[in-house]
């Protein structure tokens, strides 16, 4: 079993605001120091809604990287990149086209839900109907193990796993897979070759799940074996054919969902924003200028917290005094709405001051940024190009 890897990805469509960064990019700076971490600008998939206006993809990619390290994500942990400069992603996706049925593709649930919902688009398309399938390849490409995602992309990480299953049947019949499979074996340090054999044996033979998980644990922990070879011994171990792309989990996300200043969803095209880097006086007088719960007319008026946009803030930024203090003083009038949303404003500059802070050299050198992702595009690519070696030699296309 490889060593679990996470990979995730966001289309470059303008500036994130801080819905972003708690409902994804908190979860990506707590991951980056977990586990090996892989984030891409998802740069074709914005083209699959802004194809016809493709102006924005360029610039919105340089800043979101930005936003990216202004939130805290690591080069030095994580990798960074842009889908389109690793082009075997494009070529998975073609190759995995010829093997998908169709139907998986229109039964995802969120096909004929965006179709709804963006009834201003084009959106008859395959590249939009396709769209799932590009995802399937952003991630098998690399063998990934883990995606975090929210519940309502669950069906999408299904279908990767569905994908993945589909080509391991139709093409893990490796010629001389056994030979290859027992050389694999001896390139395991030590007595692990020997362990190994034993615990894949009683596996076989007795169905013994202790040694089976015994025999993952030496695969996931050996520093001596390509991911070829790690693949090939994983169904080696299970009595499988060969394992060419691996099924991905699903990580849910430990997703905040920061309301907007309205109190509906935070979204750019509800107009109801707070950009991740938002100049201060900006943030100041939208915060001011929030509405509130409308039975509040005059100071003196007694409210109610849960119909007032400001507390779905207090419960993301306040501590629990501070929100105690808001129901009371809300309640029975006791305090204004500048005092109430006063608190929520300091917790929203606070964050956001760091933010500033370390965006603040990239801004200043921008060659810094650029050389972080062609680095981390290099990385990347190596990795897809194992794969895809392994994936063309598998349907006959290596021609050596």
């Amino acid at each position: 079993m490889q060593s679990d890897l996470v990979v995730s990805g966001m289309r470059p469509t303008g500036a994130l605001h801080l819905g972003h960064y708690h409902g994804a990019l908190k979860n990506w700076v707590k991951m980056q120091s977990e586990l090996p971490c892989l984030f891409f600008v998802a740069d074709w998939h914005a083209l699959t809604t802004h194809y016809d206006d493709p102006s924005i993809i360029e610039s919105s990619t340089w800043e979101m990287v930005i936003d990216w390290l202004a939130a805290g994500v690591d080069p030095e942990k994580a990798t960074l990149f842009i889908q389109s400069r690793v082009p075997e992603h494009a070529e998975l996706h073609l190759l995995l086209s010829m093997v998908t049925p169709l139907g998986w593709l229109e039964r995802v649930p969120t096909y004929k839900d965006q179709q709804e919902k963006l009834a201003d688009r084009d959106l008859a398309t395959y590249g939009f109907l396709g769209y799932p399938l590009l995802q399937a390849a952003d991630v098998l490409i690399y063998r990934a193990t883990l995606v975090p995602v929210g519940e309502d992309q669950i069906p999408h990480i299904e279908m990767m796993r569905e994908i993945g299953r589909r080509f391991n049947h139709l093409y893990g019949k490796e010629k001389g897979f056994e030979e290859k499979a027992l050389e694999a074996v001896k390139k395991l340090a030590g007595k692990q070759g020997k362990q190994f054999t034993e615990f894949r044996t009683a596996y076989l033979e007795q169905g013994s799940h202790e040694a089976l998980e015994q025999g993952r644990a030496i695969l996931a922990g050996s520093q001596s074996l390509s991911a070829a070879d790690r693949e090939r011994l994983q169904g080696y171990l299970e009595g499988k054919r060969k394992m060419i792309l691996t099924e991905p989990q699903v990580r849910l996300t430990e997703a905040s969902r920061l309301p907007g200043l309205d109190g509906g969803k935070m979204s750019k095209s509800y107009g109801n924003t707070i950009a991740l880097r938002e100049d201060r006086d900006s943030v100041i007088k939208k915060v001011r200028t929030m509405p509130t719960d409308p039975a509040r007319v005059r100071r003196t008026d007694a409210g109610d917290p849960e119909k007032c946009p400001v507390w779905q803030l207090h419960k993301v930024y306040s501590d629990e005094p501070t929100k105690q203090w808001v129901q009371q003083g809300c309640r029975s009038a006791g305090i204004g709405c500048l005092e109430c949303k006063q608190p929520v404003l300091d917790g929203i500059l606070k964050e956001q001051e760091p933010m500033r802070e370390r965006a603040q050299q990239y801004i200043d050198n921008p060659k810094l940024v650029r050389d972080i992702v062609f680095a981390g595009c290099d990385k990347a690519r190596a990795l897809a190009q194992e794969t895809m070696r392994e994936v063309r030699d598998a349907m006959g296309l290596s021609y050596r």
